[in-house]
């Protein structure tokens, strides 16, 4: 066998194993309960952590200094 077949061999068997582990979690309800809640708590908080932490990385990247606090500039002016 080659090393092409083996790796499609293996890509539709592991296809089909997802595919048959979907359907259980989904046929099984205190599974597709846990599955649900799973993925509220993904969708509604990992994610945004993520992409919040991703977008204070980028800036810190960018160079760009951060805005000042307005209040240490109005303390300058008087």
């Amino acid at each position: 066998m080659t090393q092409s077949s083996a790796d499609k061999l293996a890509n539709a068997v592991i296809g089909a194993v997802a595919l048959s582990a979907t359907y259980y979690v989904l046929k099984t309800p205190p599974l597709r309960r846990l599955a649900w809640q799973l993925t509220l708590a993904t969708v509604t908080g990992i994610v945004p952590a993520w992409i919040t932490q991703e977008i204070r990385a980028s800036w810190d990247a960018s160079g760009v200094p951060a805005m000042r606090d307005s209040r240490v500039h109005r303390q300058r002016a008087i």
